[in-house]
This record gives structure tokens, sequence and C-alpha cells, in this order.
């Protein structure tokens, strides 16, 4: 299964983990992946920590959890590489109500990610990324 039919089709609770460029780590709830093609996903993100911390360090882990019993998910090794600051285009990729987002609008992101490699949720086992 790819990462754009994983994503739409499984629910779960996310993670995404950052660092700042000295090391600091953070980590915070995020939705689901935008599923750019089988290389690059992208997150919308408001102006906080997470955001921030990209600034200075690029990589980032996303940590997926299926919903259901047991540990089942997948872990996601990304570099940023981009980022859009297009409204239009970031409320058009939305997945809820735009009105819940009041407080960030004007200032959301679509941060765009390289997938570097693709990891179970538990273990050593890892997927190829862009065959």
């Amino acid at each position: 299964m790819d990462l754009g039919e994983y994503f739409e089709k499984t629910e779960g609770l996310g993670v995404l983990a950052t660092a700042d460029a000295q090391g600091n780590v953070d980590a915070a709830i995020y939705a689901r992946p935008h599923v750019m093609d089988e290389v690059t996903v992208a997150f919308i993100m408001a102006d906080r920590m997470s955001y921030r911390n990209l600034s200075g360090n690029p990589k980032a882990a996303y940590l997926f959890i299926e919903k259901g019993e047991g540990y089942n998910g997948k872990r996601l090794y990304l570099t940023k590489t981009g980022e859009q600051t297009d409204q239009q285009v970031i409320d058009s990729m939305r997945r809820r109500d735009r009105s819940v987002y009041q407080s960030d609008k004007g200032k959301s992101r679509l941060v765009h990610f390289k997938v570097e490699k693709i990891r179970a949720l538990i273990g050593d086992d890892f997927e190829q990324v862009g065959r």
C-alpha cells in the first residue's frame, strides 16, 4: 500500500517530533500528512515551536499510531524541502472546518518534506521510499 492510500484509509494518532539548531526537542500532535507524491508529504503548520524548530534544523520524524488494538503504525523520517504561504491553497487542503483555525488565519504554512525513510511503528523493519 502506498503512503497516499495508507493515510487516506487508516485512522490513528500522529506525533511530529522536531529539534531546534541546539538540539532542544519538541513533540506535538499532528493530523495525518498530505501525501503529495511517493516521496513528499506536507503538513499545515502554524507559527509555533514545531515550525520554528525547522528553521534551524530541517529534520523531523512523524510517528503514526493506528487506531485499534496492538501497536501498529509507521514512523516517517523527514527533511523539510520548502513551504507555501498561499492561504487559499492551505484552506483548500484542510480536512476540518476552517473556522476552527481562525486564530492562525494568515499565519499557517503548508510545509513540504522529503520522506527519507519509513519504518514500522515497532522494530527495525523499514520500507523503501520512492520505488
